[in-house]
This record gives C-alpha cells, sequence and structure tokens, in this order.
C-alpha cells in the first residue's frame, strides 16, 4: 500500500476539525510528524478550499488571521464560512482565537 503524500496527511487532520473551531498550519505540522513546516501545510491548504470534504476555512495563521482567504473562490467566502459557524471575524482575524482553538495534538 503506498504511503500518504503530506498533502494527504494535512487533510486527513483538517477533516477532523470540529465545526466551530479553528486551528493553525502550525498545529497540524506538528501533528504530523512535521513541526517546522508549517509554510509545507499552508501550500497543501492552497489547493484545499476546492475540495469538498476538507473544511479549508478552519486553517489560519498561529494569531488568527484569514492568510489563505485569498484561495477561495468569491468574495470573502473564507470569512462567511467562519462566521456560520458562530465565529467574529474583526480585521481579518478570528476573535477569542484562543477559546476556539482546537489542538490537534490534544485532541487526535
Amino acid at each position: 500500500m503506498k504511503e500518504p503524500s503530506f498533502f494527504d496527511r494535512v487533510y486527513d487532520v483538517v477533516k477532523l476539525i470540529p465545526y466551530g473551531k479553528v486551528t493553525s498550519y502550525g498545529a497540524i505540522a506538528k501533528a504530523i510528524g512535521a513541526a517546522k513546516s508549517a509554510r509545507m501545510v499552508g501550500y497543501a491548504m492552497n489547493n484545499a478550499g476546492n475540495i469538498e470534504d476538507v473544511p479549508a476555512h478552519r486553517v489560519l495563521n498561529r494569531n488568527g488571521v484569514l492568510t489563505g482567504k485569498h484561495h477561495f473562490n468569491g468574495t470573502n467566502l473564507m470569512q462567511q464560512l467562519l462566521e456560520e459557524e458562530g465565529h467574529i471575524i474583526i480585521d481579518n482575524q478570528v476573535q477569542n482565537f484562543t477559546d476556539v482553538f482546537w489542538d490537534p495534538m490534544k485532541e487526535i
């Protein structure tokens, strides 16, 4: 059996992020055993907005900023998806980020 690619491992973690929670590129990198690869997680997420079962809008930078928003189709789609889940976004940043942060190292 073929070993899953880096991107596939990222997507497997992202699929586990619960509704109403968010995580960061770095937290995902740590969870897949590639702690210094947050940027590579970002590259994986660049294409994930088009993958139906990957909730890419729930992945933010370490400060809760919607840095990947330009990879979503439509105007402010990432923000709209987060707001539909109850998040408050001000200046492209999730408010109460630490309260809604999902740490895959603790959860999986």
